[in-house]
Parts: structure tokens; C-alpha cells; sequence
């Protein structure tokens, strides 16, 4: 059966008396759209439903316009003036404008730290700590963090730990699972999967949602019905469009490290990978193996004037900055995502500035290959001829 759409900004009531009880909390129902939709509870109960399962408790979720009022509804619900947040360093550019623009204005004060080093984030820790914002995996380097060991910490401090999970999803990885207490999605990456709805959700135990949906409320954040209905739908297909991602993105991965023009390949399910074991223990197995998530970041050498030569060598990824669509995407990491980091900020935080992130897709893992590696050829003989250097040895 389909789901149904909502198309209501407003809902009609019997009388005076049962309006008034449903929004006194007295009587269920609905009222405004701004407040809730049924259409919209349904996705976030559908997600509740698989970021839950394993967990000892029930849980709920709430779902937004869009990831970044998710976040943004999170950071607002457990933060104040004094309040500090230790955060990914390196971190995309919303979230780094949010906490370091925004928010720093209102008091709040953030510490950027590689949260795959566990003795990193204890350090970084103070008194004030409210909240530690982990994302699993990382974006663009795929780290994948100790999330027990980060959850203890928090709760040592009495601070939460939030989890963004957008690239794993739940076929990859459920952080409630591993302690986390909440776990925050841009629904409109891999959850929606096709790359015609934008929306986000909040997962986490009653009490903490109940907090984060009445920031939502207040800032008008609500999720449209039918965004809601796509974003469901995706929900669907999501385990079967991941797992195929996942094959692919093993298979991409390994092919593309040999490739004599590549600096570096960073993927969780290459044995090199500085995440590889965490992963491991982090990640769903199925019969294919330990699901690694479906975004490769390529490093070529010749920093950012090959990663940008790369993207515009490739023929079947698209340069879009979206991730976990049925369609291979592409972006190039520091003018892009990271665009408001410089080479030097960038180094920092172990980002080269000529990465560029693959998201795959649904096609052929051999044509994603060879597309790559037809580009990578490209750019080698380009680059290599410009200015009569080498960028690349005759034996990787």
C-alpha cells in the first residue's frame, strides 16, 4: 500500500472543545502544518523504526526541511551561552560556519579535533562540554571513530554524543547501537536516494527528540508532506540501492589505489585505511561481507590542479555535491564541501587539496573503473607535459 500524502497547512476539528484538547496535549490529532503532518511522522517513524533496531529501548525521530535544520535543531536543544562542543576537524563547511559563525555569536564555543583519536577528544574535553558531535563515517576521509569510547566520555561529562550518520545510513551502521544519543541524517543523500527531495531527521530516546522537536517548532523548520513521501519511499529501497553501493564502492576502491597517478585512496575497506579495524567492528557484515559505505575519496598527485583536472576528465560521474543518489557523483573536496578552509587548514586536518570524493551509484562497477582510470590517464599525460616535471612515477 502507498503511503498517503498530507497536503494540509491547516486542520479542521469537530469543535471548539476538541481543539482545544488536542492542542493542549490532551487529545492526539493534528492542528498546523508548521507544527506536525502525519506524512512527515510516518518517514521519521519508518527511520526511528531502522536506526532502532538492536537497541535496548524504544526510540522516536523527528524529521526536518533539511540536514543542516536538523543539525542546526540539535546544536540549539543542548547548547547555551558558555556551552562547549568538541567537533570533526576539518569539518564540512556548514557545520563549520554554523558552529564557528553563528552559534560563537550566541556564546557558544567549539574545539575541531580528529575524532577517530580518542586521547584527542579526552583533551579536548572541558567542564563546559555539552555535546560531542562525531559523523560516521568522516567526510572526506572516511575516519571512523571509536563510538563507545566517544560515548563514555560524553557521558563522563555529562555532555551527549550526537552522531552524524549521513554516509553510512542504517545498512551500514546504527551509532545508537554503540551508545550514541542521538543520530542525525541528511535524508536527502542516501535515505531519499534519487536526488529529488531535501529534508533530515533526528533519531534518539523520547526525551532527547521531544527537545529537539520543539526547536524545530519553534524555528518553522517542518519537513513538507510530499518531501516527506519521497523520503519514505526511499526508505524502502534503501537496504538494497546501499549494498549494491557498497559492492561497488569495495570494488572501485581497490582498483582505483593502483592506479600509478594516485597519491592516495581513502576508504574504510581497504586493509590500509587507518579505520579499517574500527570499521570492522562498527559496521554491518552480510553475506557479501562488512558493509564500508559507498564514498571513496581519490587524492591524485599534482594536488588541487589534478583533483580539479580529475573531475573534469570523468565522463560518467556527474560533479554534483550531493551523496548517496542512484548516480555516481563527484566533487572536488576544497572547492566544494571544504571550500571555506584554506590548503593550510586543510593539511591540518589530513584533507590534501586535491582530494575528490566519489559517491557511488548504481551503474556498472567496471565502467566506474574504467571511467576513472580513462580520466586519471588524462590528467596524468596533461599535468605531466605541462611543465615538463614528472607528477607521477613510472611504478606506484
Amino acid at each position: 500500500m502507498g503511503q498517503p500524502v498530507w497536503r494540509a497547512g491547516a486542520f479542521a476539528f469537530a469543535g471548539a472543545a476538541e481543539h482545544a484538547a488536542m492542542l493542549s496535549g490532551r487529545a492526539p490529532g493534528y492542528s498546523y502544518g508548521r507544527i506536525a503532518n502525519p506524512t512527515a511522522d510516518a518517514f521519521a517513524a519508518g527511520l526511528a523504526a531502522l536506526e532502532g533496531h538492536g537497541t535496548a529501548g524504544p526510540v522516536e525521530g523527528e524529521a526536518f526541511a533539511s540536514g543542516m535544520a536538523a543539525a542546526t535543531a540539535v546544536l540549539l536543544a543542548f547548547t547555551d551561552a558558555g556551552a562547549h562542543v568538541v567537533a570533526p576537524a576539518g569539518p564540512h563547511r556548514d557545520l563549520y560556519v554554523l558552529l564557528d559563525g553563528l552559534l560563537s555569536r550566541f556564546g557558544v564555543d567549539a574545539s575541531f579535533v580528529d575524532l577517530a583519536d580518542t586521547a584527542a577528544v579526552r583533551e579536548a574535553m572541558r567542564p563546559t562540554t555539552r555535546l560531542i558531535w562525531a559523523e560516521v563515517p568522516g567526510n572526506p576521509g572516511l575516519a571512523v571513530p571509536d563510538l563507545p569510547a566517544l560515548a563514555a566520555l560524553a557521558r563522563g561529562a555529562g555532555a551527549l554524543l550526537a552522531v552524524d550518520a549521513t554516509l553510512a545510513t542504517p545498512v551500514v551502521c546504527r551509532p545508537l547501537e554503540h551508545g550514541a544519543d542521538l543520530v542525525v541524517h541528511s535524508a536527502t543523500a542516501a535515505i531519499g536516494g534519487h536526488g529529488d527531495a531535501t529534508g533530515g531527521a533526528v533519531v534518539g530516546a523520547a526525551d532527547l527528540v521531544e527537545q529537539v522537536r520543539r526547536v524545530r517548532v519553534q524555528t518553522g523548520a517542518a519537513l513538507a508532506p510530499d518531501e516527506a513521501f519521497l523520503l519514505r519511499r526511499g526508505l524502502e529501497t534503501l537496504p538494497l540501492r546501499v549494498r549494491r553501493q557498497c559492492d561497488t564502492a569495495n570494488l572501485f576502491a581497490a582498483a582505483v589505489a593502483r592506479h600509478p597517478a594516485v597519491r592516495s585512496v581513502d576508504y574504510p575497506g581497504l586493509p590500509g585505511h587507518r579505520g579499517h579495524e574500527q570499521a570492522r567492528a562498527l559496521f554491518d557484515a552480510g553475506p557479501e561481507g562488512t558493509r564500508y559505505g559507498a564514498v571513496v575519496t581519490v587524492t591524485p598527485a599534482g594536488g588541487r590542479r589534478a583533483g580539479l583536472a580529475l573531475v573534469d576528465a570523468l565522463r560518467l560521474a556527474t560533479p554534483a555535491t550531493c551523496v548517496g543518489g542512484t548516480h555516481t557523483h563527484v566533487a572536488h573536496v576544497a572547492s566544494t564541501t571544504h571550500r571555506c578552509h584554506d590548503d593550510a587548514a586543510l593539511r591540518a586536518a589530513g584533507i590534501d587539496p586535491g582530494a575528490v570524493r566519489f559517491s557511488l551509484g548504481l551503474e556498472d562497477a567496471d565502467d566506474l573503473v574504467r571511467d576513472v582510470t580513462e580520466a586519471l590517464d588524462a590528467v596524468g599525460r596533461t599535468l605531466n607535459g605541462a611543465d615538463g616535471t614528472r607528477l607521477v612515477a613510472d611504478t606506484h
